[in-house]
């Protein structure tokens, strides 16, 4: 059987906000600005940053991920959270039941998010066809395996299929870390 291997990203924390929230964080009517496009089509860095805060702590100048969604959420490294004073779920993104609040400022106004603080699950993105090649499906968990001085594997990594999306995984800034991530890592698929 071949090696499968799949591309790995690390996701800095950084947060999704609907039209209505980013409306109140910088004024009525305003659009995200593309700073530079992400790997996934049609995703991108936006221009516009926020303060995530969490009583007294905060973390500034946090990444807004484009284009709007239905829902705002935010996603944090455990890291980030216990830096924040909390301890929110494991989430696949867009699963925001049961997750607490916190509070987002931008240039123009500050949202209080009732729910949609997450630490992301680690994730494959794939295309139908993608998944097809490697005999995946939607919503199916595999294994990756990284290798090098800080090997490692990933279980527990969610595949998320849809037309989209293109082939690769995203984990975050503490899986990063602990797996001494750099520029054009692979990892190999174990299902």
């Amino acid at each position: 059987m071949a090696i499968l291997r799949v591309p790995v990203e690390v996701s800095a924390r950084h947060v999704h906000l609907s039209q209505k929230d980013l409306e109140r964080l910088f004024g009525k009517g305003h659009r995200l600005r593309a700073d530079h496009s992400l790997s996934q089509p049609g995703q991108f860095a936006a221009r516009e940053t926020v303060s995530v805060i969490k009583g007294k702590k905060k973390f500034e100048h946090v990444r807004i991920v484009g284009p709007v969604r239905r829902n705002s959420q935010v996603e944090l490294a455990r890291t980030d959270a216990l830096h924040l004073g909390f301890d929110p779920p494991v989430h696949v993104s867009g699963s925001l039941a049961n997750t607490p609040s916190l509070t987002l400022k931008g240039s123009r106004g500050s949202v209080k998010l009732l729910k949609g603080v997450i630490i992301p699950q680690r994730h494959i993105h794939a295309s139908p066809l993608a998944a097809k090649k490697a005999g995946l499906r939607d919503r199916v968990v595999v294994s990756l395996k990284l290798e090098g001085t800080r090997a490692l594997t990933f279980h527990n990594v969610i595949v998320r299929v849809h037309p989209t999306f293109s082939w690769h995984c995203h984990i975050d800034t503490d899986e990063g870390n602990a797996a001494g991530i750099k520029k054009n890592t692979t990892a190999i698929l174990i299902k």
